[in-house]
């Protein structure tokens, strides 16, 4: 249960003091899972310190820890977000779990609740097509974390009369995520026609002189217009994450 439901409800007196007292003695993480030679640690008070819940990288974890871990955050949250999961990943975790969603395209694995509420308006673009697995990590991670997302796909600079089509939607927005690949110009064009935070997303597609991804993270970094932050090459999440960050700001401030 959320902490403020914990003290509406003893408001109410649908609890006692004493197992209020129970719920906040809670270690602020699981002991190790796994016995004595534990394989993790979940953080269940990372939600209070930081508004966030712990979020799963799935990519490389054993089969059994991946169901415990999916489990135990599942019971402590009602819901639960995993990315970079694998087809496989999806059907181990959906024998355990039926309601589980999965998708393809960005990897994400969830279970949400279904009364999510989103609010303010967060803008994800992507430069090409073969940027849009980076772009969805992204848009994904930003709605479960109650964001609303205008999605503007295949907007980059080789045709930037496309971008400039919806010029009213990016630049309505809290923050705009600018995700691209090869030179990694779009973020540039983009901060140079809003007032907002732009998050700048490198990923690895492009030919060989891209270097998988460093030549349009280097772009980003040198980029001439302001109010540009970059995180790392394909760090969809990384992205999303900020993003809400800045969008529940720009909620407060309306």
């Amino acid at each position: 249960m959320e902490t403020r439901d914990i003290l509406t409800r003893l408001k109410n007196g649908e609890i006692s003091v004493e197992d209020a007292e129970q719920y906040f003695r809670g270690q602020p993480f699981e002991e190790d899972l796994g016995g004595e030679q534990g394989y993790a640690k979940l953080d269940i008070h990372r939600k209070l310190r930081q508004g966030f819940p712990e979020v799963i990288f799935c990519g490389g974890k054993a089969d059994k820890f991946l169901v415990e871990i999916f489990g135990r955050l599942y019971a402590h949250e009602g819901e639960v977000l995993g990315t970079r999961a694998s087809g496989e990943q999806y059907q181990l975790l959906k024998r355990h779990y039926p309601q589980v969603q999965y998708d393809e395209v960005s990897r994400i694995i969830k279970i949400e609740k279904p009364d999510k509420v989103r609010k303010g308006c967060i803008a994800v673009c992507s430069a090409g097509t073969a940027d849009i697995p980076v772009a969805e990590e992204a848009a994904q991670t930003a709605e479960y974390f109650g964001s609303h997302v205008e999605r503007l796909y295949d907007v980059g600079v080789s045709g930037l009369h496309r971008m400039l089509s919806r010029l009213d939607v990016i630049q309505g927005a809290n923050c705009v995520v600018a995700v691209a690949g090869m030179e990694g110009a779009l973020a540039s064009v983009i901060g140079g026609l809003v007032d907002k935070p732009v998050i700048a997303v490198p990923t690895s597609i492009g030919y060989g002189a891209s270097l998988h991804g460093l030549s349009a993270l280097l772009t980003m970094i040198n980029s001439c217009a302001n109010g540009i932050s970059v995180v790392n090459i394909d760090n969809g999440f990384g992205a999303g994450y900020i993003a809400t960050q800045i969008n529940r700001l720009g909620v407060k401030n309306e």
